[in-house]
């Protein structure tokens, strides 16, 4: 067969976790059973509440509504592991070979994109375990050789030397080799295993409910809130408002702008599981994003939102959310910042 994407091109095996949900049932107990209420962290810091403090009837309302509102439906269905064999280039990227498949050889193959720059987020997925995106993530940096275990047919592991005095195990420094010193080998450039984000809940295949980060982002207010600044001149007429600012104060949070809300921080979080019992590194850095800000005057009621079971203190410092930023935020050190500011303020 004759290679019409030229010499420098390869096998590619894409192992894809597939999913397919089942058909939603009209039973409402059944329906009830899909739902799971969020829980607090066992390791946050809880407040303790005054025994003798009234409660109003209206916030306990508040409070079973707020309870409600971060319910997270887990779908039921069909989950299996499906391969794809493609020629592609090294230099190829992921996206551009799931598109590929979806037109020509699969075209059930459930997958989320846009722009396809790496610049509005959509289609975060887990890259050989990792949380990244599929538009920059290419085949020649992912792709790795597939290690079969030396396992006997009756489930014994094969221990000792072979014949040639060499080891029939092979190291796992010299089984990490490039991926173009092994497509010169066999032809291939090994494998690629794909699947949903870590923490949410599947939709389809590779599309994940990202539903449950977008309302904890909402709840800590990402928006400019200037409340001296009057908007409106005296004839009722929205007026053109200009905030000055400095390069200093500028720079405080114009890397934290730059958020796309991929979800990469939050699949590869180990507390956040979908927000049950934490609210999320991608809420703190959105709200960190305005808590920097000098144009923005709601900084108190931010650090009161984020200081609760389920905010700040719930975060282990683990920091795996740095490494696996698109955009290049340290979002382990900013959450860290935060969680200065709202020691001292207790402090004060």
């Amino acid at each position: 067969m004759s290679n019409e994407l030229g010499d420098n091109t390869a096998l590619v095996t894409l192992r894809i976790s597939r999913f397919a949900p089942c058909e939603e049932t009209q039973d409402s107990e059944d329906a009830t059973k899909l739902v799971r209420k969020r829980h607090e962290s066992p390791f946050a810091r809880k407040k303790r509440s005054n025994p003798f403090a009234k409660v109003d009837s209206a916030q306990k309302e508040d409070s079973a509504d707020e309870s409600l509102s971060t319910t997270i439906k887990r779908i039921q269905g069909k989950h299996w592991v499906q391969d794809y064999v493609l020629r592609v280039r090294s230099t190829d990227t992921i996206l551009s070979c799931l598109l590929t498949i979806k037109r020509t050889i699969d075209p059930t193959l459930a997958f989320r994109y846009s722009c396809g720059h790496g610049v509005c987020g959509s289609d975060a997925a887990n890259v050989n375990g990792m949380p990244t995106l599929l538009c920059s993530a290419t085949i020649g940096a992912n792709a790795r050789p597939e290690i079969t275990n030396n396992v006997q047919s009756r489930g014994f592991r094969k221990t000792g030397t072979s014949s040639s005095g060499e080891s029939s195990a092979k190291s796992p420094i010299l089984q990490k080799e490039s991926t173009q010193t092994v497509a010169q080998k066999d032809g291939s450039f090994g494998i690629i295993e794909l699947a949903p984000l870590a923490g949410f809940a599947v939709q389809r295949d590779l599309i994940c409910d990202l539903s449950p980060m977008v309302s904890q982002i909402k709840r800590l207010e990402p928006y400019l809130q200037a409340a001296d600044v009057s908007v409106r001149n005296a004839e009722g007429k929205l007026k053109l408002i200009e905030f000055l600012q400095h390069p200093e104060q500028l720079q405080k949070f114009e890397l934290l702008s730059n958020c796309i809300m991929c979800g990469a921080c939050e699949g590869i979080c180990p507390i956040y599981a979908g927000g049950e019992a934490f609210i999320g590194p991608a809420a703190l850095i959105n709200a960190a994003r305005f808590i920097y800000d000098s144009r923005d005057n709601a900084t108190e009621r931010r650090l009161d939102l984020i200081d609760g079971s389920d905010g700040i203190s719930a975060c282990q410092s683990v920091r795996a959310c740095s490494r696996q930023c698109p955009r290049g935020i340290d979002v382990g050190e900013e959450i860290w910042q935060l969680t200065t500011l709202v020691n001292e303020r207790k402090n004060s």
